[in-house]
């Protein structure tokens, strides 16, 4: 199989969709045609490639035109959408339910569409999503001590205080990866951490890892609204595998937040779990809404290349490998709830639903 690593085109995105290690056992048994300069943002040169065996293309053109697997990290954008081809396989973060016009784009292009984020795994987990859910934690906490400070646009406070002056409150929307992630690294800098989740068992569970160190609080709407007066900063870390993200916070409801307070959104992927919420970019990461500050950068990961790469090509290449090696009809069933869209038909039903559109069952279309 030719297999083609595109250079992500997504503003200040460094990450790669294979290492030059990963390429070398590949070109074993297949051709790797890697775009010039796509790992050099993750450490990576043009030469590492080449001596692992890829072909290195000047154009992302060229790429597109000869591969039969394309690997990458995030959603095609539109000047990338012609370049598709019928039958050619995708493999990336698509995140659908956040936009229309991709999934339309896809559905026309009649390309076998994998997300990393709706494969699962034997325990029902999302193997590929994952790591970056980590990177994407942890970097949530850090953005909101560094959006709390004046000369970022936020209200001027240290985010774990100091001997007589209190650290700052900070909501933590969902106890899962990302949550979690996001509160270790908060509950490090000192703190008030709040954890909100609709699962009491995982709020039991997260008592006993932070030790005491957080308060867990069952996520309703009457709890939000206690709390959010006195947060000074609200992450947004709730998931929905491959549907869009539930709005628990609404334009209304920041009248009750402080001004200047923060919200990050790390569910903008997914359509972010604020109303207010809209994508932003590293170069342009916030703005204001009703004197509140929101950082919504839709690629947090991208911003520190050098691990997510590692991270994220450590958990798909076993996957790549899979794909260049197996028909698709053969794969196993929870690598197939990767394709969410096949031959122009939308074969994930929580796509579908997001936007009101036909589903088709996917062994319909394998045959």
């Amino acid at each position: 199989m030719l297999i083609g690593v595109p250079k992500e085109c997504k503003n200040n995105e460094y990450r790669v969709g294979l290492m030059p290690q990963q390429v070398a056992i590949l070109s074993k048994k297949h051709t790797v045609c890697v775009q010039k300069d796509a790992g050099i943002g993750s450490g990576f040169t043009n030469e590492d490639y080449s001596k692992a065996g890829a072909k290195i293309l000047d154009q992302m053109s060229e790429i597109y035109a000869t591969a039969d697997l394309i690997v990458k990290v995030k959603e095609p954008l539109p000047e990338e959408y012609p370049l598709i081809r019928p039958e050619q396989i995708v493999f990336t973060y698509f995140h659908f339910a956040s936009s229309l016009a991709l999934t339309k784009a896809m559905q026309q292009r009649g390309a076998c569409c994998m997300a990393y984020e709706t494969i699962e795994d034997d325990n029902g987990q999302l193997p590929l999503l994952t790591p970056m859910s980590a990177v994407a934690g942890r970097l949530a906490g850090q953005q909101a001590a560094k959006y709390l400070e004046m000369p970022q646009g936020g209200p001027g406070i240290l985010i774990g205080g100091v001997d007589g002056v209190a650290p700052a409150k900070v909501l933590v929307l969902g106890g899962g990866i990302v949550g979690t992630q996001a509160a270790d690294v908060l509950v490090g800098m000192g703190a008030d951490v709040y954890i909100f989740d609709i699962n009491s068992n995982r709020l039991a569970e997260l008592s006993i890892y932070f030790n005491g160190k957080i308060t867990t609080v069952e996520s309703t709407a009457a709890n939000l609204q206690k709390h959010l007066p006195h947060a000074d900063a609200v992450i947004g870390a709730v998931l929905v595998k491959g549907a869009k993200a539930p709005k628990l916070i609404t334009r209304a409801m920041l009248q009750h937040l402080k001004p200047k307070s923060v919200l990050v959104d790390v569910a903008v992927d997914q359509g972010g779990c604020f109303e207010t919420t809209k994508p932003t970019t590293h170069q342009s990461p916030t703005y204001e809404v009703d004197g509140i500050l929101h950082y919504a950068v839709a690629n947090m990961p991208g911003a520190v290349p050098q691990t997510s790469t590692k991270a994220l090509t450590n958990a798909t290449f076993d996957y790549v490998v899979q794909l260049a090696e197996t028909p698709l009809a053969k794969l196993p069933p929870l690598f197939l709830k990767g394709i969410n869209i096949y031959k122009g038909e939308i074969t994930n039903r929580e796509v579908a639903s997001a936007f009101d559109l036909a589903y088709t069952p996917l062994e319909n279309l394998l045959i």
